[in-house]
């Protein structure tokens, strides 16, 4: 079985080249491309999943709906639907919403080095994520007043990189903020904010991360 290649990027997005994932994930890992992607319901409410044990970085966290790294032939939002099935068992559309670069290490075991951005799409109830083994160990919706609760007492148990996702919500394009704004009016607004930028506090410092912004 071949390694697994994600695109090597500028700090602009650019591509610049390939390189094995393992090695852009060691602790002085390469600045690569990546998506995060939330599922949400009707009403607002988010996917969460819970990272595999077998996971090399932030293993038995609790992550976004999904996250991976997109192929050389493919945007952010083809990647985030061929990835769905593959790490929940579903299929559905995806819609492209904003990217940010971070960087943050984890334990002496490696790090996140990534031009992340940000991929939306909605489910109904009757439709049921997965538990895939080596990729997810448990689901739960979550509201946003949920999830903040949560974060006051665990933060370091929410993945950096779904927390940052979180935050620049209000920073997407302006089509998809009214697409979806009845699903996100409850994500976006001061205390969610302020506590979301708490809990990324205790992940990485400010100058860690940032939003890319993009070429018109």
């Amino acid at each position: 079985m071949h390694e697994e290649l994600v695109i090597l990027v500028d700090e602009n997005d650019n591509p610049i080249g390939t390189e094995e994932k393992v090695k852009c994930h060691l602790p002085n890992g390469k600045l690569h491309r990546a998506f995060t992607a939330l599922l949400f319901h009707n009403d607002g409410r988010l996917v969460l999943t819970r990272r595999a044990k077998e996971k090399m970085l932030w293993p038995g966290d609790w992550d976004g709906t999904f996250a991976s790294h997109p192929r050389e032939s493919e945007t952010y939002v083809s990647s985030g639907e061929r990835r769905m099935p593959e790490e929940l068992g579903i299929e559905g559309k995806l819609d492209y919403l904003h990217k940010f670069e971070y960087h943050v290490g984890y334990k002496d075991v490696g790090s996140e080095n990534e031009i992340c951005g940000t991929l939306i799409g909605v489910i109904d109830k009757s439709t049921e994520p997965k538990e895939i083994e080596g990729e997810i160990e448990e689901i739960k919706w979550i509201s946003a007043k949920e999830l903040l609760s949560e974060l006051k007492t665990n933060p370091q148990r929410y993945c950096p990189w779904m927390l940052i996702a979180l935050e620049l919500l209000d920073k997407s394009e302006q089509s998809m903020l009214e697409k979806y704004a009845n699903i996100l009016s409850t994500w976006m607004n001061n205390e969610v904010h302020d506590g979301l930028q708490e809990a990324i506090k205790t992940h990485l410092s400010k100058d860690k991360w940032r939003l890319v912004n993009e070429k018109k």
